[in-house]
C-alpha cells in the first residue's frame, strides 16, 4: 500500500469509526487520555469463556491519528484472545497505519492500545487472574 492509501484509509476510519460505541455490560471496560493533546479513548469489550474478545467497541475523541488507530484496533483484535491481546506492541499499532510517526504522534496513535490493556488488566484482578 502506498503512503497516499494509508493515509486516506486513516481519513476513512476518523470519518466512518468501525466498532464505534459502547457495548451494554462489558467484561473489559476503560477510559484514558492523552495529557499531551487531550485525546480521549473508552474501550469496551466482551470476553467469551475462553478468554476470546468476540465484541469490541471504543468512543472518544481526538484527532484523527487516535481515531482511526482506534476503529483499526478494535477490527484487529475481534477474535483475539486476552493474552493475545496483551502481547500487541506500539509497531504493531505503526505498522497498521502505515505510515511514520512522530514522538508525539506517537502517543495518540498507541492511546487505544493503552486503554484496551488497562481494562485487560482490571479484568484480570475482577477474575483473579
Amino acid at each position: 500500500m502506498s503512503r497516499d492509501m494509508y493515509r486516506q484509509r486513516i481519513l476513512d476510519h476518523y470519518r466512518d469509526p468501525q466498532n464505534y460505541g459502547t457495548i451494554k455490560d462489558p467484561d473489559v471496560t476503560y477510559e484514558d487520555v492523552n495529557p499531551s493533546c487531550g485525546d480521549e479513548i473508552q474501550m469496551y469489550a466482551v470476553v467469551d469463556d475462553e478468554d476470546e474478545i468476540v465484541d469490541v467497541k471504543f468512543d472518544g475523541q481526538g484527532c484523527a491519528i487516535s481515531q482511526a488507530s482506534a476503529s483499526l484496533l478494535t477490527e484487529k483484535v475481534k477474535g483475539m484472545t486476552v493474552e493475545e491481546v496483551r502481547d500487541l506492541e506500539t509497531d504493531d499499532i505503526r505498522e497498521m497505519l502505515g505510515i511514520e510517526l512522530s514522538p508525539v504522534r506517537v502517543k495518540c496513535a498507541v492511546l487505544g492500545l493503552k486503554v484496551l490493556e488497562g481494562g485487560i488488566v482490571e479484568y484480570e484482578k475482577g477474575k483473579g487472574t
